[in-house]
């Protein structure tokens, strides 16, 4: 049997409702299923319902992902497990980076305008679905829509990508800063898709290592876009620093439509006892 700890609803940047993602992890023979939007545990309630109802014994993971100021070219996102929208340090934490995201996407249109896109952000409001979790994906859809973009990777690389010239940085915390946070929180920190770092493997090594001694507790070493030779040597870099090797689809429905829920790119396989592992990696009450 197997999980899946990696996947995104419209809460944030995904095309599915909270709910139909433990339909999915049903669908495919998970155990388990986390459901870890962008800087949001708001979509856990209908989720948790939902797995409820189906009467399968389908495990609801609570989770979120963070983005964080990284050592490499691509910043580093943070999985954090075990946590609840219950007004916790973490939680409280995510109302400002919320906050800030919409600032951002603000900043964002302004930017596009100036760029002679006339974007307009009533349209990717409704891409999203609402306004709680609009992300850069949603305007990426949008200007695809349009007709100025020829795919959601084109949008990126022309206009909303990291050094592009509509690009608009926001607000990040440190690694070591979302580990603490989660651990007050009664929850556990896992480095996501370590090779968006865009570290050679020494410098990722060594970022690893600084890490695991701030209070990470695994790294995604079985993550859905990877091959399997990547894995592998993921799982070995866990493996020398004492973490878990943990792993997820990163499911987002149509904005990566190679990405299924359970299985990734068909091949992925999370064994439940990862589960387990992260669990007792949790700090004690």
């Amino acid at each position: 049997m197997v999980i899946d700890l990696h996947t995104h609803s419209t809460v944030s940047d995904g095309s599915d409702p909270p709910e139909r993602i433990p339909e999915l992890a049903a669908a495919a023979g998970c155990t388990a299923v986390a459901l870890t939007d962008h800087d949001s545990l708001g979509g856990l309630p209908a989720a948790r319902r939902r797995a409820d109802e189906l009467g399968l014994g389908l495990t609801l993971v609570p989770g979120c992902e963070l983005s964080c100021r990284g050592p490499g070219s691509g910043g580093m996102h943070v999985l954090v497990y075990f946590v609840e929208d219950d007004g916790g340090p973490l939680a409280a934490e995510l109302v400002h980076l919320r906050d800030d995201r919409r600032t951002r996407n603000e900043r964002l249109v302004a930017r596009l305008h100036e760029l002679g896109v006339p974007i307009a952000f009533d349209d990717v409001v409704a891409q999203a679905g609402g306004s709680e979790g609009v992300g850069r994906p949603h305007f990426a859809a949008v200007l695809v829509r349009m007709g100025i973009a020829e795919s959601i990777d084109d949008a990126f690389t022309r206009y909303l990508g990291a050094g592009a010239p509509g690009y608009v940085p926001k607000a990040r915390l440190e690694g070591p800063e979302v580990a603490h946070l989660a651990a007050l929180s009664g929850g556990v920190a896992v480095l996501a898709h370590p090779l968006s770092l865009g570290l050679e493997p020494p410098a990722l090594e060594a970022s690893v290592a600084e890490l695991a001694a701030a209070g990470f507790v695994g790294i995604e070493a079985l993550y859905g876009n990877y091959r399997p030779e990547e894995r592998q040597a993921l799982t070995r870099l866990a493996h020398r620093h004492g973490l878990v090797v943990t792993g997820g689809s990163d499911y987002h429905g149509t904005s990566k439509p190679d990405l299924a829920v359970g299985t990734g790119r068909g091949d992925l396989s999370v064994p439940e006892q990862v589960l387990d592992d992260l669990a007792g990696r949790r700090p004690a009450a």
